[in-house]
């Protein structure tokens, strides 16, 4: 079996709930880690990876967190399948299309298009984040 991460950075436990259920659509294949608990060379050793982030600022990726942890993963995920996800209060996801491109310029696979949730997921967000952790454990 493949091993699968959930990677995530959360500030208000939108995108921590997320998480949790992107993990939900593995069937519970996946290991869930906040950011803050693992480095670039401890997630590039699992098969596959979900990782998730909110909207920041200016439509980035969290700064002191997810952005240093990526940053140092891009040159660690040629090949791999992954996913994006994440929450957002305005904006239109421009840091979700940045974020995927990033990912695919580094040699990643796109398992899935990126999830992007306005605020807290609701009942529809969390069945999408559970499909989006199912098209990872099943790509």
């Amino acid at each position: 079996m493949e091993s699968i991460a959930v990677i995530f950075w959360s500030g208000t436990g939108n995108t921590a709930t997320m998480a949790q259920e992107v993990v939900a659509g593995t069937g519970g294949q996946a290991k869930l880690i906040n950011v803050t608990d693992t480095n670039a060379d401890e997630a590039a050793a699992y098969d596959k990876l979900a990782l998730g982030c909110p909207s920041m600022g200016d439509e980035v990726l969290e700064e002191d967190e997810m952005e240093p942890f990526f940053t140092a993963l891009e040159g660690k995920i040629s090949g791999k399948k992954v996913v994006l996800f994440g929450s957002y209060d305005w904006g239109d996801g421009q840091w979700m299309r940045d974020w995927a491109e990033r990912t695919k310029k580094a040699g990643a696979i796109l398992a899935a298009d990126p999830l992007i949730v306005n605020l807290s997921p609701d009942a529809d967000g969390k069945a999408k984040c559970r499909e989006l952790g199912k098209a990872l454990a099943d790509a």
